[in-house]
């Protein structure tokens, strides 16, 4: 019997088989064929450059490291500097380490492009969430609150959070006023609605996490 473990990063291999890193410029809308305004996120995705390649052997699995988003050379110190200038390319702001699929093989160097990805075709974004500093448990975990009339004592408050007998403590899990967002979040099967080779741009029908100029990645469900 396969385990479950075994199973969800087989899953992960083929996931991350086509892989981007962008960067979420805004929302906008556009007409389908049929005529219907779909909102969209405009997403300058890529191009990236392989920085690079780990094999079984050196490493002991497969993945490739994609690099993308240009930086002054003077703003990178000597040892990320020379990762990649044994690449010949330019060090790039952010990285990103994606597992390879049986079969695939990349080259340091080589650039991956939008052209990588088809229209119509579902993809899972995964990026940081916008942070909302403190919050209380309503914002939070949605929690319905107190009464909001006159001489009510109890308006936004999390109510009992434990007991006074056994156990005698705060159950694991309970939600709790805290800091929210700034979290890793995936958005998965959003459909490619266009593509510009040119302007290096993907068009995905929905939003996705993040605010503007968020770093994304990008890849096939």
């Amino acid at each position: 019997m396969r385990s479950p473990m075994t199973a969800w990063m087989r899953k992960q291999e083929e996931q991350m088989a086509t892989t981007i890193l962008g960067r979420k410029l805004g929302m906008s809308q556009v007409w389908s064929e049929d005529d219907q305004l779909v909102p969209v996120t405009v997403i300058e995705a890529g191009p990236c450059v392989v920085s690079q390649v780990k094999t079984r052997k050196t490493d002991g699995y497969d993945a490739v490291q994609l690099a993308f988003g240009d930086m002054k050379p003077a703003k990178a110190n000597k040892p990320y500097a020379g990762h990649f200038a044994k690449a010949h390319v330019d060090p790039k702001r952010f990285v990103h380490e994606a597992r390879l699929a049986e079969g695939e093989s990349f080259k340091r160097g080589q650039k991956i492009t939008v052209g990588v990805f088809d229209v119509g075709t579902k993809v899972d974004v995964v990026g940081t969430s916008k942070g909302k500093g403190f919050a209380g448990v309503m914002k939070r975990h949605n929690y319905h609150g107190g009464p909001g009339g006159h001489g009510s004592h109890f308006h936004r408050a999390p109510g009992s959070v434990g007991m006074c007998a056994t156990p005698s403590r705060v159950l694991k899990g309970l939600g709790l006023p805290g800091h929210m967002g700034s979290e890793t979040v995936t958005v998965k099967k959003l459909e490619i609605v266009r593509i510009d080779a040119e302007q290096n741009l993907l068009l995905l029908k929905g939003a996705v996490p993040g605010g503007k100029n968020g770093l994304l990645v990008i890849r096939a469900s």
